[in-house]
């Protein structure tokens, strides 16, 4: 089943300064667009469940918490953070 992937604004304004600060901007370009593929696929099925409803999903060198409402079929990115 196919979902809506929407970024949260803190999701969005943290993965700009992500971006900003890559040495590889490529790099973080390409693992956002892989994990917009990821979750519009069968989300709830993604990544690792952690309190609540929460996920979480890691595309290299990206870390992403996002949470599924089943119903209305979207996904909600709600933070993002890098490592090494």
């Amino acid at each position: 089943m196919r979902y809506t992937v929407l970024w949260a604004r803190p999701a969005e304004q943290e993965l700009a300064a992500i971006w900003m600060r890559a040495t590889d901007r490529a790099r973080i370009t390409s693992a956002a667009n892989g994990v917009d593929i990821v979750l519009s696929e069968d989300a709830h099925e993604q990544g690792e469940s952690r309190e609540g409803t929460l996920r979480v999903v890691f595309a290299p060198p990206l870390g992403v918490e996002f949470d599924v409402v089943e119903e209305d079929r979207i996904v909600y990115v709600l933070a993002v953070w890098s490592f090494n």
